[in-house]
């Protein structure tokens, strides 16, 4: 019904920069909340940051003042702009989002496969 695609990760050095997307498409009458989550090695998903349809933004402690999330509602799209990467970064990071389908008219949640960031020191 609704698939998310992510791209934009990869290996970077610590006080590099990414920046990661994710486009949702299908069966779409709106989105909703979007938001980025991460699960470091051994360790559980953990939310990064969220945006609402109304741009409203939260961020995790350890992100705020260097990742910024953004959305396209024209595209479906949210992004998420991750600068002064740290080694305790690197995580495969999901994209979230919180769909009304066009038909039923409902919200559903639904989660992309995952994009692996890796930070090196």
């Amino acid at each position: 019904q609704v698939q998310l695609v992510e791209s934009g990760g990869g290996l970077v050095q610590a006080g590099g920069s990414l920046r990661l997307s994710c486009a949702a498409s299908g069966n779409i009458f709106s989105i909703n909340a979007m938001a980025w989550y991460r699960r470091a090695p051994g360790k559980q998903r953990d939310l990064v940051a969220a945006i609402t349809s109304g741009d409203s933004t939260n961020y995790a402690d350890s992100v705020k003042g260097r990742f910024t999330i953004s959305r396209d509602n024209a595209k479906n799209t949210v992004y998420l702009q991750m600068n002064s990467l740290k080694p305790e970064d690197t995580a495969v990071y999901y994209c979230n989002a919180k769909v009304v389908l066009t038909t039923p008219r409902l919200e559903y949640t639904y989660w992309g496969q995952g994009t692996q960031v890796t930070v090196s020191s």
